[in-house]
């Protein structure tokens, strides 16, 4: 007789630190013992539901959708969404548990589950406890029919009393037994795993776990002949039973947004049509262009095709809001793509200047939601954020998770921890290896942190780590990914709380509601944003002129010249090294230029073997040629060579006989294939249709060679336009307003490559006067002054003074207003600044204004004291001893330890004549130093990169008095010096001197960290942005 069994009790690595399989894992190995059905089970939890979901779909399994809950002081419960009204239910009590405890964790009472859960069965799984006669009474009473016992057995001693006993209770309460498993793994062989988990979660070692730990490895995912031998066959045929009365599933569940935004009279359709039409005619108050024309009404009557409207309004308002504020935003990524998102003012980017191709953004033949992301100011985002949950509510508006997994650093962390190793050997283990070292630990890297790759232990640890990888360690919140419905979000997906005060996320992340094709407005978070929009309102506070990302001067030479030059530190997108290396040999010249550049340094076209073809071709080197007038429609301006994904698409469309939904499925192909393969069908496709249409194989197979390339990260020319914007305007402004925009980039750090230092240099190249940091005239933000001819000088703010607290700060600033500072003493007083307020002042040197050098100055604060209002006016003359400035080093060393940089000279500077006696050669000397020659120069270190497209390449740049210095480090050279490169301050390198046009490199040979050089000097990197 065939073995029938449906799993009805299994939780996944979503049930964080308990689980220790993939739901994928679980539902395949399901599938391949010939399970009926299985139950994912989380505990108070669906957040694996969706990848369960669609592993079953590749499978014949029956999945039904459930969730474990430990009532507090009360049962262990399994309940499971037979329907959709269940499915309701769940989510509603997992949403309340969740918010009833600190996150990560929920609290359930006996009472919240009485009667709110009319649709759902459930399974009682007794604990083997005195009270399990209590608990059955009160589940027998409020679950009735719906209510089954659990039995799980696993290969105990005492397994035949177990199932008498749990079957006696069964009898006593008139309630079914069935078979369910409690299983915790696919296979027996996660079973060290599982047991590392329950250590971490116990925060206990393994060996200090005992009775803790499970006692075998049963709970795993069993054969139907294991089951068999073990369970009476009516408990394994009650678990099919049950398993048949579950027919929900996630394909059922059907989302709809919100509909308040459409005035009364209006349909959804008329609403977005007539704000659409408004928008058109503020851009065009003439009539819009032809082909603009056409493309809104093709966008409109595909959007109400998919019944999109309420979506794009509920973009329209969020972004409203922002413009009604004051709130720099923009819309990007393959919304730019759309002429309604440009006429509702989600979007800058002009359809009638740009080549739009709106099947990236919605298609029909795709059939899942669109994608608009908009960029706000990083600083001001919250207020947003805070709009949308007044607007909606908290029961309607919620963030998309985001899982946070075990990466290499964290894995051998808990690992260790979990092993009993000490503190001081798992910091030495975590910092052996870097991002790229990837799942692998290289015993070299071991001996090099000091330790013994041969103990047990330690490779105990390291094999723990490596199954750690990649599994769920929790949930955290999305950067910006907003789920709005028009009921309670909780009867779709639960809610629970974010780490972060008043936010709410649901239990799934953005790949699951994609999948589902659940409708998610992205509001993001862009730190140039902030700094555009306060250089702006400098610019208007400074010179009366208020400039919008509209009205600024469109292609001025001069800012291209500087592009060209690439004297682009600070600004948007094409600071790092591999676009400073670029801008030289690419020259842009227009606007179409620059999303040119912002695209072309990707990895996807580097790896496609784009960049080349196009910079000859641009320099002449090589001709622009076209199999025929249809690919030149597509290609002609990037040169015949395909750059953005739109391009791939309309080639396939022109090319190979795609339809445009089966190019966007071909799109989606090529951001997935790296990880998950499936080119395959495309790549036959797109062959046999050019091959139809006449093109040779060797144009054929050259252009899926590049659609790979693709597979590495291609930019979208929409997405490229939208950040090409960005980029001229802060291009703007670093060249007609540098002073004011180095300002507002030391206002709006931490953001970029640079750290204040590198950008004070700069700004000092460019001519801008630089203003210390004074109590006499620094507010908190840095600020322009009036020069004697009428230019801004930038003056310092408080705000760069490490340890300085901004309640002092206000204070300090707030008596100032009132009059002018006379003393520290009076300072100190009229300000109510406590000691440590004063010793941070003084160490800034932010008091030399009204003592004089530091050491002065730290004399006054000794003697200072804060006051009270009523002694304000108190002022005691003393006579201050007659004390030494301090030496240069020592106020160098003041000025990094305080502030992260110095006024003075140059650290190296000081350092020159040693130096020089080595004869190690400047920035400056290195500037005229002929091709291929063999030199040795020092520098800081002030950042590292390590792009993933490099192929192991590091690049460094070296900072000294002259300039800077850009480093190329082969692997072979980085692993063979790895300690002094990562760990080097001031780093010394022999290498060959590279120079093509105006592009310089040192490719580095020899590395020696002389960071003992600098003593107490205190210099930062900012490494692998």
């Amino acid at each position: 007789m065939p073995i029938d069994y449906a799993e009805l009790h299994c939780l996944s690595c979503f049930s964080f630190l308990r689980g220790a399989s993939q739901p994928a894992e679980l539902v395949q190995r399901a599938a391949e013992l010939g399970y009926r059905a299985l139950a994912l089970t989380d505990a108070c939890s669906v957040a694996g539901a969706v990848r369960a979901h669609q592993a079953a779909k590749e499978t014949d399994l029956h999945l039904i959708h459930g969730s474990e809950i430990r009532i507090h002081q009360g049962p262990l419960l399994v309940l499971l969404a037979p329907c959709r009204r269940a499915w309701a239910e769940l989510c509603a009590l997992i949403s309340l548990g969740r918010s009833q405890a600190r996150k990560g964790d929920y609290r359930l009472e006996r009472e919240q589950l009485e009667g709110t859960l009319p649709h759902c069965l459930a399974l009682w799984v007794p604990d083997d406890a005195p009270h399990d006669a209590e608990q059955g009474r009160w589940f027998a009473r409020h679950f009735g029919d719906r209510g089954h016992v659990a039995v799980a057995l696993h290969h105990g001693p005492d397994d035949e009393a177990r199932l008498q006993r749990l079957l006696a209770l069964a009898d006593r309460f008139r309630l079914p037994a069935v078979a369910a498993g409690g299983v915790l793994m696919h296979r027996r062989g996660r079973r060290a795993l599982q047991d590392t988990l329950s250590a971490l979660r116990h925060r206990r070692t393994l060996a200090a776990m005992g009775t803790a730990l499970e006692c075998s490895g049963e709970r795993h995912l069993r054969s139907l002949h294991s089951l068999a031998r073990l369970y009476p066959p009516a408990l394994l045929r009650r678990s099919v039973h049950l398993a048949d009365q579950c027919r929900f599933s996630l394909d059922k569940l059907r989302y709809e947004y919100p509909a308040e935004l459409v005035p009364a009279g209006e349909t959804p359709a008329s609403y977005l049509r007539r704000l659409t039409l408004e928008g058109a005619r503020r851009h065009w108050p003439q009539g819009m262009p032809d082909k603009v024309a056409h493309q809104v009404d093709h966008e409109l009557a595909l959007i109400a095709e998919m019944g999109y409207e309420p979506f794009f309004l509920t973009v329209h308002d969020v972004v409203a809001f922002a413009r009604r504020r004051g709130i720099l935003c923009q819309g990007r990524g393959s919304s730019a793509n759309s002429a309604v998102c440009f006429c509702l003012g989600i979007t800058a980017v002009d359809p009638a200047r740009q080549s739009l191709l709106f099947e990236r953004f919605i298609s029909k033949e795709r059939g899942e939601p669109p994608d608009i992301d908009v960029d706000f100011e990083h600083e001001r985002r919250e207020e947003v954020i805070q709009y949308i949950y007044r607007k909606y509510g908290r029961h309607r508006a919620a963030l998309a998770a985001t899982v946070i997994r075990y990466r290499p650093r964290s894995a051998l962390r808990d690992a260790g921890r979990a092993l009993g190793l000490d503190a001081a050997t798992i910091d030495r283990l975590a910092g052996s290896i870097q991002w790229w070292d990837g799942k692998r630990v290289d015993p070299e890297r071991l001996r090099e942190a000091g330790l013994n790759p041969d103990d047990p232990r330690l490779a105990r640890t390291v094999a723990i780590a490596g199954q750690l990888l990649g599994l769920p360690r929790h949930l955290s919140q999305h950067v910006g990914g907003f789920v709005i419905s028009e009921g309670p979000i909780s009867e779709l997906v639960p809610t629970e709380n974010a780490a972060m005060a008043g936010r709410t996320i649901i239990q799934w992340d953005k790949d699951d509601l994609e999948a589902l094709g659940l409708l998610k407005v992205d509001v993001l978070a862009l730190g140039m944003l902030s700094c555009i929009r306060r250089a702006f309102d400098l610019l208007a506070g400074f010179r009366g002129r208020r400039l919008t990302l509209a009205d600024v001067p469109a292609e001025d030479p001069a800012v291209y010249r500087m592009i060209s030059d690439a004297d682009t530190m600070g600004v948007f997108q094409i600071e790092s090294r591999a676009q400073m290396a670029m801008l030289p040999r690419l020259r842009p010249q227009t606007f179409y230029d620059l999303v040119i550049e912002v695209a072309i340094v990707r990895p996807g076209p580097i790896q496609g073997d784009m960049v080349h073809p196009y910079l000859r071709r641009r320099e002449g080197l090589e001709p622009v040629d076209y199999p025929s007038e249809a690919v030149r429609g597509v290609l002609a301006r990037t040169l015949g060579v395909p750059i953005f994904q739109e391009q791939v698409m309309q080639l396939a469309v022109v090319a190979a006989g795609f339809t445009p939904g089966e190019a966007d499925a071909l799109r989606r192909a090529m951001a997935a294939w790296k990880r998950k393969g499936g080119l395959g069908p495309f790549r036959d496709k797109l062959l046999k249709g050019m091959r139809r249409n006449g093109y040779c194989e060797d144009y054929a197979e050259r252009l899926f060679r590049q659609i790979q390339g693709f597979g590495e990260y291609g930019f979208p020319e929409s997405h490229a336009a939208s950040f090409a914007l960005l980029v001229y305007v802060s291009a703007w402004l670093k060249c007609h307003e540098p002073a004011l925009f180095t300002c507002a980039l030391l206002n709006s750090q931490p953001m970029g490559f640079y750290a204040p230092a590198q950008l004070l240099r700069d700004a000092e190249r460019h001519g801008v006067e630089i203003r210390p940091v004074d109590v006499r005239h620094s507010d908190w933000d840095c600020s322009p002054e009036h020069r004697g001819d009428g230019e801004p000088a930038l003056r310092l703010g408080l705000r760069l003074v490490r340890g300085l607290n901004r309640r002092a700060a206000d204070r300090l600033i707030a008596a100032r207003g009132r009059r002018p500072f006379r003393d520290v003493q009076e300072m100190a007083r009229r300000a109510a600044l406590h000691r440590r307020d004063l010793e941070t002042l003084a160490h800034a040197g932010a008091l030399r204004g009204l003592a004089g050098h530091r050491r002065a100055a730290w004399w006054q604060v000794l003697g200072a004291e804060a006051g009270l209002p009523v002694f304000e006016d108190l002022h005691i003359e003393e006579a201050a001893p007659a004390l030494d400035a301090p030496a240069e080093g020592e106020d160098l060393v003041a000025d990094y330890t305080s502030l992260g940089f110095t006024l003075g000279r140059h650290p190296l500077a000081l350092l020159r004549p040693q130096l020089r006696r080595r004869r190690l050669l400047t920035a400056a000397d290195l500037a005229s130093t002929g091709h291929g020659r063999l030199v040795r120069t020092a520098g800081l270190v002030i950042n590292r990169q390590r792009p993933g497209s490099a192929g192991g390449v590091t690049f460094l740049t070296l900072e000294d008095e002259t300039g800077q210095i850009n480093l190329v480090v082969w692997k072979a050279t980085a692993e063979a010096q790895r300690r002094t490169l990562l760990a080097a301050r001031l780093l010394m390198v022999s290498g060959i001197w590279e120079r093509k046009g105006a592009v310089t490199h040192l490719v580095a040979g020899r590395l020696e960290d002389w960071s003992d050089w600098l003593g107490a000097l205190d210099v930062r990197s900012r490494d692998f942005h």
